[in-house]
This record gives C-alpha cells, structure tokens and sequence, in this order.
C-alpha cells in the first residue's frame, strides 16, 4: 500500500474560526469551523481514503482487509483492529472549555473507549495567547469542588504563554484547555471522551448552556501541581528529533532542508507524518504522495523504506 491521504472530516465548533482556511488551505465555507479530523476511527467520523487506487475506501475497510500490512502486527496485538491514534489539527478562536480526560480504566469501565492521553504542537498563536495546563498549586477535591460553586476555579489553573512550535504532552487526569487565538496539531489516544467543567457559561446556537461533567470528573482528576507537560525537544536539522515517547505514541520533530532517507524495515507500526511547514513528498515501494502544511499522510507498516523528498518542510512523524 502507497503512502494514504484522507479527506478531513471538518468540525464546527462553538469557539472554533477560520484559520484552518486561512492558515492551513482547508476548503471551509463556515466561520466556526473548530477542528480538522485527519486520521480517525471514531464512529460516525470514520476517514475516507482521498487518493490513489483505494479513494472512497474507508481507514476501517482497509484495516479489516489486511490489518498486520497497514497497522504492524505488534499494533494488532495490543489494539486489534482498532486504529489507536486519533489526528487533529485544531483553531481556536475563542477559549476552549476547561476540561480533562479519564485514565484507560475508568474509560473502558464508564465509556468501553480508551482513554484520552494526547500531545500539542503549537502552529500558530496570537499575541498573549495561551493554553492552560494543570492546576498552579496542589489543591484538594474539596478545594476544587469549592471552586466551581463560587466561580473561581480560573485562580486555580496554571497558564502558559505560547508560541509557534511549543509543544505540550498532556496526560490523562491533567485539567486543562486550549486558549483563544491558537491553531495546533493533536495527536491523540483514539478517544472522544471529555468530561467539561467549565465553560465561562456560554450558550450554543439554541440558546442552550452545554452539558458539564462536574461529578464524572471529581475521580478522574489529578489534583497535584505537576511541571511535566512542556516537550523540550532539539531542532537538528535534517534529522529524527524526539519529542514525545509514551505507551500510545511515539512523535518526532524533523525539520528538512533536504531529502531524507530512511529504513523502516524493522519498524512494526505505520507511520503518519503531519506536515506543519512547508510541503513534502513521501515515498515508499509502493508509490508517493505529496503533502503540504495541514495535510496528513499515512505510510502503512508494510513499507520496507520511506524517502522523504524536500527542499524544505517541518513534519511530525507519529509511530506506535
């Protein structure tokens, strides 16, 4: 199989804008246009093949086909045919709720899903934008419930400035949010369980308040001030950077000025790069495909070898 491109599967949101269009290229007529699904599995959100002899197929027909050449047999032992990793690229225009994700337990348990770790790269962001990442001080259960009940649960969070290339690892239990005026990369556990716990009380286009999660999150949340999520990685240029190594995903930093080769013979998983600057082509045995900033691509397990060709992209490259 050739290296897969797929169509995005477009998001509004309530605070979403329109920098996937006006930054990224993605054809988007609406204006609230939050999130660009670029590899996923999810029910009612399933990525269509968009290139090649396979377009119109889906990710998951391809992968009940012949799973082992497209995933790595090792994946199909720890996930069987389930795709693992969920992609995104994200706008916000407005800030995001506060929120968090539960552990793998407590997911299969409430939500038979996975649970929710994922990681963030930082594409664009405004002047004084932000994101908010754990708690500033070790609090309570009773502190924080305390919080929510009188409106001051925003004197508790930890806000990080940010800009482009910052990269941030969040795990599961770590209260946090994207803030207004930044675009980002996601990769993510194959999950879309979030419990909300604030939402500055805004309302959707009914008028309505949207569904909170408060109770489901008291036992999901950690409540201790950790300094564990900023990723510093190194920017050697034309070379495999790491950025992220967790149980879900691995994720590489490369920044090329030149072509890259690269044996992936003994790699027993498929790999995905997200282009976030300039524009690349990938090639293994069985064909290329050329992605650009806010494209996707997908190079399935059975691929003895992957050149990258450029005369100048940055990429992240996420393995199992």
């Amino acid at each position: 199989m050739y290296p897969l491109k797929f169509h995005p599967i477009l998001k509004e949101r309530l605070w979403g804008g329109t920098k996937l269009k006006g930054i990224l290229g993605k054809s988007i007529e609406s204006d609230i246009t939050g999130e660009s699904w670029e590899l996923s599995t999810v029910k009612g959100a399933v990525s269509i093949v968009a290139n090649g002899k396979f377009s119109g197929t889906s990710l998951q027909e391809l992968i009940a086909k012949n799973p082992q050449a497209l995933l790595g047999e090792s994946v199909v032992e720890r996930f069987g045919r389930d795709f693992p990793i969920l992609i995104k690229f994200i706008d916000a225009k407005q800030d995001l709720s506060i929120q968090l994700h539960p552990n793998d337990a407590l997911a299969k348990e409430r939500h038979d899903s996975f649970g929710k770790t994922e990681m963030w790269y930082v594409m664009d962001a405004d002047d004084n934008a932000n994101l908010i990442v754990g708690f500033n001080k070790d609090v309570t259960k009773e502190e924080y419930s305390d919080s929510l009940e009188n409106d001051t649960l925003l004197n508790l969070l930890n806000y990080e400035s940010v800009k482009e290339g910052d990269t941030f690892f969040i795990n599961t239990g770590k209260i946090h949010a994207i803030g207004a005026g930044v675009l980002l990369a996601e990769i993510q556990q194959t999950s879309d369980v979030t419990y909300r716990v604030f939402d500055f009380k805004r309302k959707d286009k009914n008028g309505n308040l949207r569904e909170l999660h408060a109770e489901m999150a008291l036992d999901a949340i950690d409540y201790t001030k950790k300094d564990d999520f900023k990723v510093n990685y190194p920017d050697t240029t034309n070379a495999v950077n790491v950025m992220v190594a967790c149980p879900y995903f691995n994720t590489n930093y490369i920044h090329l000025t030149k072509d890259l080769e690269q044996d992936v013979s003994q790699r027993d998983s498929f790999t995905i790069y997200m282009c976030v600057g300039g524009s690349i082509a990938v090639e293994n045995e069985y064909g290329t495909t050329t992605i650009q900033k806010g494209e996707t691509v997908l190079v399935p397990a059975n691929s003895t070898f992957i050149n990258l060709k450029t005369i100048g992209a940055k990429i992240l490259e996420v393995t199992i």
